[in-house]
């Protein structure tokens, strides 16, 4: 089995189709890479390189293709910042662009361009974020909206989208200059998260951006002359609005008001994500089947809706689209392909190679989507991995997403093919709580109902050794970030399940991950988990590290100590408990990461510590 992992993921095309860069993992931290598809230097590619060090995240084109925007983590932890450099690849200067007042830090994410203009969010100590505009110069900050739990989406020639509201419960509103737009009915329970701006009158790509006069000073929308509310502004958005399922929908603003239209939707499944083309002929679609993608092509002139093109892997994400539709960038990936960037021209559905050396790595089978049903009667699914052929089966690992709103996917996993080769199944269950089933199933586990998705977590593992899948006692229970604290929580609340437990940056007190970890992260969980001040109860209620006598598995605690969004306290205070009982618990922490702990090599040590912990703790 390989050991060497090389992921290719994140593109982002240029808007003439010559160009795209992405993000590369093989080896320290992912690195974007800016690589040529036509011209001169067609085939060749050059790393971006930035002066810090730390994962990127992100990287994209302006839409005029003279820049290439960078969001980067310092040294792995939960803060980023934005860099820019130019397309060319003789000119090495990189700039960092995310400008604080004086005496203010926090992070920066990167959104989108706006014409010449990079659109951001900097959320600040107070958990107030702010929406703005950032020139590539790094001298001007135009704002377009502050206010906390709102979170810039999509910006164009004057216009922007703005989710509000907390998990579950999200909407878009439409700012134009002092004008501020509901775009969709009330409908509480819904969930409205992304949108593209299209334009009112002229090609996307022709936009300049706003013009003004550059300064060194924050300036607001009406400044910059962004407060016209002629016309009409179209855009295409997300969301559950007015049905159970995440669906496609065109809003138009008028002056006489908002109206909306169904333009794409798959009854009993999912719009994942989408893009549309700066032209607006081309929009490119992908829709969540249990998990798995299927990707379809709209012209939206005519509204005409093709077959879905057969995609090289079993999950697909991360769309970017030439200006001119005719070149379509994706993340493809699967149990037996790694994570690389395919791309498709979406008119002839042809896939064009475009890496000589391809994404690599330990990998296997695909595998089998499984019913259960709970306890209550309620059905949820997982994704089953089993053991190659002719290596017996020595356990079983739940390995349980992240959110809670995540979802076990059948994508690429480095952490599952070593355990796979060494006897140990691996159960992907999306519980109660996980996204991709429709709203009510994303509600399922609010609050109080959170005792039913702990509940499911045991039902999983009953299924397991009932199905034959894994030995009376030999299953274990992992999982990464939220999926760290339902691990914590199965072993505390049904213990007699489990014969070991991988707790991954999970929460362990959900009171004191309140109060430690990011305000704006804490406010937006309110729905979710239940409010620290008058939830207080219920919350210790819910919180393994008040019930750590329960514990009887062994428990390897897992986390990197610059995670601002769990607190490596979370992991340490549960580490603590768990050896003053006397009980078998290990913590492994790695100084130069964070939250996703991004560090290829740090990946390969937390790799082969989950195998070892599990191999041994099926011996015993």
């Amino acid at each position: 089995m390989a050991e060497q992992v090389r992921r290719i993921y994140g593109a982002s095309m240029s808007p003439d189709a010559t160009a795209f860069a992405h993000l590369v993992d093989d080896g320290g931290y992912p690195r974007a890479v800016q690589r040529f598809l036509r011209g001169w230097r067609a085939s060749s590619s050059r790393d971006v390189e930035l002066p810090v060090e730390g994962p990127v995240t992100r990287v994209m084109h302006s839409a005029d293709g003279h820049w290439l925007a960078c969001q980067v983590a310092p040294e792995g932890g939960s803060r980023s910042q934005i860099w820019v450099v130019t397309t060319d690849p003789d000119d090495r200067d990189a700039r960092r662009i995310d400008r604080w007042p004086s005496g203010v830090e926090g992070t920066a994410e990167l959104i989108s361009w706006d014409g010449t203009l990079v659109a951001a969010i900097l959320t600040g100590e107070d958990g107030v974020g702010t929406s703005c505009l950032l020139d590539p110069s790094g001298t001007t900050v135009i704002v377009l909206d502050r206010r906390s739990g709102g979170r810039l989406v999509d910006a164009w020639g004057g216009a922007s989208l703005v989710r509000v509201g907390p998990r579950g419960y999200r909407d878009l509103i439409m700012l134009r200059a002092l004008t501020e737009t509901a775009l969709l009915p009330y409908d509480p329970g819904s969930t409205t998260d992304t949108g593209i701006i299209l334009d009112d009158h002229s090609p996307r790509r022709l936009r300049s951006g706003p013009e003004g006069e550059t300064t060194d000073l924050y300036y607001p929308v009406k400044d910059y002359g962004l407060d016209s509310t002629e016309g009409y502004v179209r855009a295409l958005i997300r969301s559950e609005n007015g049905a159970q399922h995440a669906r496609l929908l065109e809003v138009t603003v008028t002056a006489d008001g908002v109206s909306y239209q169904v333009v794409a939707e798959r009854p009993g499944y999912e719009l994942d994500e989408f893009t549309v083309s700066d032209d607006l002929s081309t929009v490119a679609m992908l829709w969540n089947l249990h998990g798995a993608s299927e990707l379809q092509i709209l012209e939206y002139a005519d509204q005409t809706l093709h077959d879905p093109i057969p995609l090289p892997g079993m999950v697909a994400g991360e769309l970017s689209i030439s200006a001119g539709g005719t070149m379509l960038a994706m993340t493809v990936e699967g149990p037996s392909k790694p994570p690389t960037v395919e791309l498709v021209d979406p008119r002839t559905r042809e896939w064009e190679l475009v890496d000589r050396e391809p994404s690599c790595g330990p990998v296997s089978d695909d595998p089998t989507l499984e019913t259960i049903i709970a306890r209550d009667g309620l059905t949820f699914s997982g994704w089953l991995f089993r053991p190659p052929e002719g290596v017996e089966t020595i356990g079983a690992m739940l390995f349980l997403h992240g959110g809670p709103e995540g979802q076990g996917r059948p994508g690429y996993n480095e952490f599952f093919p070593a355990l796979l080769d060494e006897g140990i199944c691996v159960f992907l269950p999306n519980v109660r709580g996980s996204g991709g089933f429709g709203r009510a199933f994303m509600h399922a586990d609010d609050r109080e109902r959170r005792f039913a998705a702990i509940d499911d977590v045991a039902d999983a593992a009953r299924f397991l050794v009932g199905n034959g899948h894994a030995p009376a006692g030999r299953v274990a229970c992992c999982g990464w970030s939220y999926g760290g604290y339902l691990t914590q929580a199965a072993l505390t609340f049904h213990p007699d399940e489990f014969a070991a437990g991988i707790s991954i940056c999970g929460m362990s007190d959900l009171n004191s991950w309140y109060r430690n970890t990011e305000q704006w992260i804490a406010a937006a969980a309110y729905p979710k988990y239940g409010h620290p001040v008058s939830d207080q109860d219920l919350l210790e209620r819910l919180s393994p590290l008040p019930r750590a006598d329960k514990v009887t598995a062994p428990l390897l605690l897992v986390h990197g100590l610059n995670d601002t969004n769990v607190p490596p306290g979370e992991s340490q205070q549960m580490y603590d408990a768990l050896t003053e009982l006397g009980r078998r618990v290990e913590l492994l922490t790695f100084e130069d990461d964070g939250h996703e702990i991004d560090k290829r090599e740090n990946r390969a040590v937390l790799r082969k510590a989950m195998t070892a912990w599990l191999v041994e703790a099926f011996a015993d």
